[in-house]
C-alpha cells in the first residue's frame, strides 16, 4: 500500500473537485481500488502504485485542460479519464502557436491583433526585455499582460508583477479619497480590466491573495529583485531617471521584463525628463534589448480613435 500526496497549482480546487464534489466523484469512481481525499488545494491517495501514477496523470491532464480553457466540463473530464486527451486537445495545449496567446473569460480567445502587437509577442519570446512604445489605443498594455499570463499559465514563470508610476494627470492624488491603496487602484486599474477578461473572477482572486499576481506602484519595486517573473511596467514615460533606472536593475534570474509607454502622454511636471525617453536613448544599442514601436494602425479601439491620434500627430507645436 503506497500514500502520496498531491498539490494543485495554478487552479482552484472547485474547478477540479466540481461543485459539490461532482467532479471528484467521478474520479473517485474511476479509481475505486484508490482511497482518495481531498482538502483544499491538497489530495491524499492510497493503494498500489502502478494506480496512483495513473491516477497522478489523469489529474494532470485534468489541471491541464482547466489551466489552458479556464473550466471543464463532465463531458470533457470523462474523456479525460476514459481515453485522455484527445490528439486535437493536445495539441493546442502544446502549441506554440503566435495566434491564440490565451483562452480567456466565457471563451474569448485573445491573440494579437496587428502586425506590431505581433511583433511584440516575437520579441518578447526571443529575449528577456522589452520596450512596447506607441499611443493610447493600440493595445500595449493588454497584450503585455496577455503575454504574462501566457508565461504563467506554462510555468515559464512563477508569478506576475504589475506596476505602473503613480503620476497625477492634472489631478492631486492627496485629496482623493480613501486610504492609499484606494488612492493608487484607479491608475492600476487598466491593469484589473486586462486581467478581468483573462482570468475568472474566482480565481484571480485567488491568485492576488496568494501574490502568484502583484499589482503595486512603482515605488514599492525599490530594493527588490525579481525572479522568476513576468513584470510589467505600465505607462512608463511617467517615470523619473532615477525611478527607470531603479526599476530596470530590479531584473533577477529568469525573469522577463516588459515595459510600455506612449511619449506624447508625458504627465511630469515640464522641467523633469521622461525615464522612458531617457531609457530609449541609452539602452537601444544592447543587442537585447527589443524594441517596438506601435502606431495609429495598431489602434483597436473606436475608428475616431484613430484619426484624432493621426490629427495631434500632424499638428504643429503651438
Amino acid at each position: 500500500m503506497t500514500k502520496k500526496s498531491i498539490q494543485l497549482t495554478k487552479v482552484l480546487p472547485r474547478e477540479v473537485y466540481g461543485v459539490n464534489n461532482r467532479y471528484l466523484n467521478m474520479v473517485q469512481a474511476h479509481f475505486p481500488k484508490l482511497k482518495i481525499t481531498a482538502r483544499g488545494t491538497d489530495i491524499t491517495v492510497k493503494g498500489e502504485e502502478e494506480l496512483i501514477e495513473v491516477f497522478e496523470e489523469k489529474i494532470d491532464l485534468i489541471t491541464r485542460h482547466i489551466n489552458r480553457y479556464n473550466s471543464i466540463s463532465e463531458n470533457q473530464l470523462e474523456r479525460i479519464l476514459q481515453q485522455g486527451l484527445s490528439e486535437e486537445a493536445q495539441k493546442d495545449i502544446d502549441s506554440t502557436d503566435d495566434e491564440i496567446l490565451v483562452f480567456g473569460v466565457n471563451g474569448m480567445l485573445i491573440k494579437p491583433r496587428t502586425v506590431n502587437q505581433r511583433a511584440m509577442v516575437k520579441a518578447i519570446r526571443k529575449g528577456d526585455m522589452l520596450f512596447a512604445i506607441g499611443p493610447a489605443g493600440t493595445g500595449k498594455t493588454y497584450t503585455a499582460v496577455a503575454l504574462a499570463v501566457a508565461a504563467l499559465k506554462s510555468k515559464e514563470v512563477r508569478r506576475i508583477i504589475l506596476t505602473r508610476p503613480a503620476v497625477e494627470a492634472g489631478e492631486n492624488l492627496g485629496f482623493l479619497p480613501g486610504d492609499l491603496k484606494e488612492k493608487l487602484d484607479p491608475y492600476l486599474q487598466p491593469l484589473y480590466d486586462a486581467l478581468r477578461d483573462m482570468i475568472p473572477a474566482e480565481k484571480l482572486e485567488y491568485l492576488l491573495e496568494t501574490g502568484v499576481i502583484q499589482i503595486a506602484p512603482l515605488a514599492f519595486m525599490r530594493g527588490r529583485t525579481l525572479d522568476n517573473a513576468f513584470v510589467i511596467l505600465d505607462e512608463a514615460q511617467n517615470t523619473t531617471i532615477a525611478q527607470m533606472k531603479m526599476f530596470l536593475t530590479r531584473m533577477g534570474k529568469s525573469a522577463k521584463f516588459l515595459i510600455t509607454g506612449d511619449l506624447t502622454q508625458v504627465d511630469l511636471p515640464v522641467k523633469q525628463k521622461s525615464g522612458l525617453r531617457e531609457a530609449m536613448q541609452i539602452l537601444t544599442p544592447i543587442k537585447d534589448i527589443h524594441v517596438v514601436h506601435l502606431d495609429d494602425k495598431d489602434v483597436i479601439r473606436h475608428e475616431l480613435v484613430k484619426k484624432i491620434i493621426k490629427a495631434y500627430d500632424e499638428a504643429k507645436p503651438e
